[in-house]
């Protein structure tokens, strides 16, 4: 579980290439491009409402045993044992479950149906972070503007600015969603006006027009701090979706929520408790993932540190004339157990493809699961904490997940300090390849794979890029291009600087693709993503863990010198 965030310092460690790719002890290294694309694919029409995928369907597929009333087991995929699960009523006891409309997502381009980055990386895929376009002629970055923002103390730790996964939100919202929320003129006439929205560390949710940082409304103040990314609704109603990732603010303990906010009204309206009867776990309510809503059923999914999965269907209501909005939510929990299991904790994002929903845990359980009927699909062990979000690619070959561990369990427990990044079948969760990378371990400050993985697109999209923190030093790590098809190494770049801040890739207006990187130094990189290189650098001042969002040629993150930053991609 990532708690607390300090550099610290361990032993040495070797670099190694293990599993499928040749064995290699350097620190840069640039190999071939077989898969590389020699012509533009052709360009296809994003379905939003493909064919849910029939479970009898997928390889493989055997019916459930059933253990007890309600509760369910099938065997571990390529490793023995078993797993179980069962959805529970508020007090833990497995109950029938009725699933109701299908719960199933579409192609990634049309989760969000207004303009925006709308969740951590910009779709149920989990393969964006960015908005349109960017018109690059300079390749240089440049801060436009920044606005101070405040830190906490709290876990025995200190939280400035804002902290991992930490992704703002960017939206641009209809001119009657801009009337009902009371915006000034000036924002409401201004067609391109975009909003950023942006929970942090000290407990309060910023609200700034991207073109300059000034406030559009003052900051909802929760008390609570804020780790990971929120979501707003894809419909482009003014509801926002935010997980508490810690309960101590200088001391004064609250309560463990994950909350709804009337974007309206500017004030939480709802909210589910993380200290849940029914979760595994007791001891920890954070909620760092971010969500994904299921549009056509509104129906809101949502992991948590305590063990659990919700399912919320909203029933919300939202009348732009009338300038309200509003939910009543009815809460579906589905728990599971694993052998080994002894944490439960999901802190990385739910993928989705159509209707599987995919996952993994701090004991490092990656699982499938049916959004519709909450039947889970398959779980793998991948050997410790599992914090990135899984990635989904879907290709003309089958569809496919990234995903990468760290050192946690492993180094506490004195085991192997191996981080393994993987690429695995989504539909029956086989492995497809493996690359290893040693990493170090400190309590606290975990190395391996935190970021989660940028999928290539367009003159790139032979590739897969994972930042790699706590190599080679304590302070340092890798960036690493794999190929998608073998998992054999295209280039991989060493940092000076150790990243816990997901790549993301910007595409300019004339189809090329640039790469940025955020550090722990607080340098934010724009490089080549077919070479690694450094193409330009800012400085942001201080540690940066959060992962930026981009509209356009805008980008925005804050960092640990307390200031969120508005920067241009030139």
């Amino acid at each position: 579980m990532v708690q607390r965030r300090r550099i610290a310092a361990t032993a040495m460690a070797t670099t190694a290439l293990l599993a499928l790719a040749a064995c290699s002890t350097e620190t840069v290294r640039t190999g071939e491009r077989p898969h590389a694309p020699t012509a533009s694919a052709p360009a296809r029409t994003p379905q939003a409402d493909p064919a849910p995928i029939r479970l009898t369907d997928l390889p493989g597929y055997t019916k459930p045993r059933t253990t007890a009333a309600g509760v369910f087991e099938r065997n571990l995929t390529e490793a023995e044992g078993a797993f179980s699960w069962s959805v529970v009523d508020a007090d833990g006891k497995p109950v029938g479950y009725k699933p109701g409309p299908t719960v199933s997502f579409g192609d990634p381009e049309t989760y969000p149906q207004i303009p925006g980055v709308l969740t951590f990386r910009g779709n149920n895929q989990r393969t964006g972070g960015t908005w349109g376009t960017a018109q690059v002629t300079e390749k240089k970055l440049s801060v436009e503007w920044t606005k101070k923002i405040g830190e906490i103390r709290g876990e025995g730790s200190y939280w400035p600015g804002a902290g991992w996964t930490g992704q703002p939100l960017l939206v641009q919202w209809p001119r009657a969603t801009k009337i009902a929320m009371g915006l000034a003129e000036e924002f409401i006439n201004d067609d391109a006006f975009v909003e950023v929205i942006y929970p942090v560390f000290e407990g309060k949710i910023y609200r700034l027009d991207l073109a300059t940082g000034r406030p559009t409304r003052d900051p909802i103040e929760v008390g609570w701090g804020f780790k990971g990314t929120a979501s707003v609704d894809p419909r482009g109603y003014p509801l926002l979706y935010a997980g508490q990732g810690l309960n101590d603010t200088n001391g004064t303990i609250g309560p463990w929520r994950y909350r709804v906010f009337d974007l309206i009204q500017n004030k939480e309206v709802w909210h589910i408790s993380g200290l849940d009867a029914a979760a595994p776990r007791h001891d920890w309510g954070a909620f760092d993932s971010s969500a994904l809503v299921d549009a056509s059923t509104d129906t809101l999914i949502q992991p948590a540190e305590n063990g659990l999965i919700y399912k919320v269907k909203l029933n919300s209501k939202y009348d732009a004339a009338a300038k309200t909005v509003s939910v009543d939510p009815q809460v579906t929990r589905l728990r599971y157990t694993a052998p080994g299991n002894e944490k439960y904790g999901i802190e990385n994002s739910a993928a989705a493809y159509r209707n599987l929903m995919f996952a993994a845990d701090n004991d490092g359980k990656l699982f499938a699961w049916d959004a519709t009927s909450l039947e889970m699909v398959w779980m793998r062990d991948t050997g410790d904490d599992v914090d990135a979000s899984v990635v989904v690619d879907e290709t003309d070959d089958g569809v496919f997940l990234y995903t990468g561990n760290e050192v946690d369990n492993r180094g506490s427990s004195g085991g192997e300090r191996i981080t393994n990044i993987r690429k695995i079948d989504a539909l029956t969760g086989k492995q497809v390849w493996q690359y290893d990378i040693p990493s170090y371990f400190a309590n606290g400050v975990n190395g391996g794979v935190l970021a989660t993985p940028a999928l290539g697109r367009g003159p790139v999209s032979d590739l897969v890029i994972f930042n790699v923190s706590r190599t080679t030093a304590p302070r340092e790590g890798d960036l690493v291009a794999l190929d998608k098809a073998t998992g054999s190494v295209v280039w991989r770049r060493h940092l000076s600087n150790y990243s816990w801040s997901s790549p993301t890739l910007i595409t300019g207006s004339d189809g090329a693709v640039y790469g940025v990187l955020a550090d722990s130094e607080g340098i934010m990189h724009l490089f080549d993503p077919a070479t690694g290189e450094d193409i330009s650098t800012v400085s942001l001042g201080k540690n940066v863990e959060a992962t930026p969002a981009v509209f356009g040629d805008m980008l925005v993150v804050a960092s640990y010198d307390r200031n969120i930053y508005g920067i241009r991609i030139k």
